[in-house]
C-alpha cells in the first residue's frame, strides 16, 4: 500500500496491531470492510462504564467539578472513592515547572506510510523520567505475560520513546484495573533500549505485511486467516462469512474512508 503524497496517511492504532497480529482476515472484514456486528448489552454496559470513567478522570485532572457524574452513578462514584484511597497522587493535580502532566495526551508517529497514533490516559513526566498511565475498566485483570505481549503496552512506550528525549529506560507504563473481581490492581511495565529494539524489528515486519496484503487485496485477494490460535475461529462472529469467502465479494473502500479504532 504504497500511498501517494496526495492521500492521507492510513493510521493505525494499538486496536489495529493487535488485529493484524491475531487474525489480518478478521481486520479485513473489521476495518477495510466495515462489517459492524451488534454488541451484546453487556458488552455496551462495559464500554459505557469506560467511557464515563475515562470522561471524569479527564474533567478531575483539568480541575473540573466532577460530582454531577458521581451523583447520578453509585457504581461510579464507588470506583472512584476506592481509586482515591488507594492512588491520592493520582488525584493530586497541582504541578510545579518541573512536573508535566496532561489526560488525553496525543501522539503520533509516521512510519513509511502510516500514521501510528497514540492516546495516554494520563502522561506524568519531569525532565528525567516519564510514566504513562492508562484506566481499565474490565471485569478480570488479563495476565501480565499477556498484557506485555499486547501492542497497547508496547507502542505507548515505543512511540513515546521516539517523539520524546526521554531514553528508554527512563519511560514506564502502569495500568489501572478500576473495575476487576479483587478490587483494584495495577501492573506496570519498565521499558529498555533492548525492547525499544525488538519492537521496533516487530512493527516494521507489521506493517511491511500490510502493505503486501493490501496490495493483494486491490486485486481481490482476501487478507491471511491466521488466527493465533485454532479454537479462535469458533469465537469469531465473522466465522460464517470467512467459511464462505469465496462466494462472498471483497469490497474495496478508499483508504481514507478507512474507520480509525478507538483506543
Amino acid at each position: 500500500m504504497m500511498i501517494s503524497k496526495n492521500q492521507e496517511l492510513f493510521r493505525l492504532s494499538q486496536g489495529h496491531l493487535n488485529l493484524l497480529r491475531n487474525c489480518p482476515r478478521k481486520f479485513q472484514y473489521s476495518y477495510l470492510e466495515q462489517l459492524n456486528i451488534p454488541t451484546n448489552p453487556d458488552q455496551e454496559n462495559n464500554r459505557t462504564l469506560g467511557s464515563q470513567f475515562h470522561l471524569l478522570m479527564q474533567q478531575q485532572e483539568m480541575n473540573l467539578p466532577i460530582d454531577g457524574f458521581l451523583e447520578v452513578d453509585d457504581n461510579l462514584q464507588k470506583l472512584v472513592q476506592e481509586f482515591q484511597k488507594l492512588a491520592p497522587e493520582i488525584f493530586t493535580t497541582e504541578t510545579n515547572d518541573q512536573i508535566f502532566r496532561e489526560s488525553e495526551h496525543y501522539r503520533t508517529l509516521q512510519i513509511q506510510d502510516y500514521l501510528i497514533t497514540v492516546i495516554y490516559d494520563l502522561l506524568i513526566a519531569d525532565q528525567e523520567t516519564a510514566q504513562i498511565l492508562d484506566w481499565k475498566t474490565y471485569n478480570r485483570v488479563p495476565k501480565r505475560d499477556d498484557l506485555a505481549k499486547n501492542w497497547q503496552t508496547k507502542l505507548y512506550m515505543y512511540v513515546l520513546a521516539k517523539t520524546s528525549d526521554y531514553v528508554p529506560e527512563n519511560i514506564s507504563m502502569t495500568y489501572w484495573f478500576v473495575q476487576s473481581e479483587s478490587n483494584l490492581r495495577q501492573i506496570s511495565f519498565n521499558y529498555d533500549s533492548k525492547q525499544h529494539q525488538k519492537i521496533e524489528k516487530e512493527l516494521t515486519v507489521i506493517l511491511n505485511n500490510l502493505t503486501n496484503w493490501w496490495e493483494q487485496y486491490q486485486q481481490n485477494q482476501l487478507f491471511p486467516q491466521e488466527p493465533v490460535y485454532p479454537e479462535a475461529c469458533d469465537f469469531c462472529q465473522y466465522r460464517l462469512r470467512c467459511y464462505n469467502s469465496e462466494n462472498s465479494s471483497t469490497i474495496l473502500p478508499k483508504l481514507a474512508t478507512i474507520e480509525e479504532i478507538a483506543i
